[in-house]
């Protein structure tokens, strides 16, 4: 029995131990978004690439114009958490740190994932945070209204040409990085379309994606009037402004992608309602680009970025949510849509096809 007891209390010193070791992660767990804001500022990753791929500290520091001991911790904590590798190269017999690419640190360049970071980092994406547990006790408005004033995420951007800027950015960087694993994955969802609608297409990104790996396809980038003036000219993309809530432009099939998790439910049936409206009734097909949230034996690697970004929902949006697949069901069955089908992706979005 004493030594059950021992046993027991020895159990519960390492449960303790794990907890605290958890909770500081939780303290700190703003420094990866900082440190990873701070190597996009300095361009760190477009400077090791111009090198080469390749670059020794004091090289590094020179070109930043960086103290070489702040950028060293730095960079230390970088390759800990898996952006750059560190070597050592001799040269002129001594021996100097050096740093290369990996996958990771180049999703940081231009082009890469970089404005989806710092979309998150800037303080107007910060305060909202700050109006959670006002948002959880009130449903007057959401946390995103309080904290800008009383204007909503789109006003805000309206209002905010440099934030509308860095959104379109980050948001063109996701519609690249998913439309490129869909298109590999699925490009049989593109087949016999000639003419396709993306509702709410920002600048046409994933247009220009998509139309570049299936030229048989006619684009029409359809959003509200002050993202379509800025939207840049693309090749077999056309640009019509509008307002999916009053109707759809009409195609083959319809594409949305992270679109309808910005809404309520109520806002989502009267979309898919003017989607459907859209299409042919024989073979037309709505193409949702979206988050699937898997509970319990579903759960796979990118459950945990779901929830954060259902978290991200509740802060900012009034009344948007990641759905599960109960409730993607629910909203296609009212909108009127008879099938559908779940495609995962290897990313953060799912791909469902709905037919009238």
């Amino acid at each position: 029995m004493e030594a059950k007891m021992k046993s027991q209390e020895h159990q519960e010193e390492e449960e303790e131990e794990d907890a605290q070791l958890e909770m500081w992660k939780y303290v700190f767990a703003f420094a990866p978004i900082a440190v990873l804001k701070c190597a996009i500022e300095l361009q760190i990753s477009e400077t090791v690439e111009r090198h080469g791929g390749s670059i020794m500290l004091p090289e590094l520091s020179t070109a930043l114009g960086c103290s070489p001991s702040a950028l060293y911790r730095i960079m230390r904590y970088l390759i800990h958490h898996g952006f750059f590798k560190q070597t050592r190269m001799i040269r002129d017999q001594e021996s100097s740190v050096c740093y290369s690419q990996t996958p990771r640190s180049r999703l940081l360049l231009k082009d890469g994932m970089a404005a989806l970071i710092l979309l998150q980092s800037i303080p107007e994406a910060l305060g909202p945070w700050h109006g959670l547990s006002r948002r959880a006790l009130l449903n007057d408005d959401s946390a995103s209204e309080a904290s800008h004033g009383g204007a909503d995420l789109w006003e805000h951007a309206v209002a905010n040409p440099d934030h509308n800027k860095l959104f379109n950015d980050a948001m063109a960087c996701h519609a690249k990085v998913a439309m490129s694993a869909i298109i590999k994955q699925y490009p049989e969802v593109f087949e016999g379309i000639r003419a396709l609608v993306d509702v709410g297409g920002g600048d046409g990104t994933a247009l220009n994606t998509l139309v570049k790996a299936c030229p048989w396809i006619r684009g029409v980038n359809y959003d509200r009037p002050h993202v379509i003036s800025m939207a840049p000219r693309l090749e077999g993309v056309e640009h019509v402004g509008g307002d999916m809530f009053e109707m759809v432009p009409k195609g083959d099939a319809i594409f949305l992608m992270w679109v309808l998790h910005n809404w309520g439910d109520e806002e989502c049936i009267r979309i898919l309602r003017n989607c459907m409206g859209a299409i042919p009734k024989d073979k037309g097909k709505v193409i949702i680009v979206d988050a699937v949230v898997k509970e319990g034996e579903g759960e796979d690697e990118y459950s945990k970025i779901h929830l954060a970004q259902d978290m991200v929902m509740i802060a900012f949006m009034e009344k948007g949510k990641e759905r599960t697949s109960k409730e993607w069901e629910y909203l296609l069955n009212e909108a009127g849509f008879t099938k559908y089908t779940v495609k995962d992706t290897k990313t953060i979005v799912s791909v469902i096809e709905a037919y009238a």
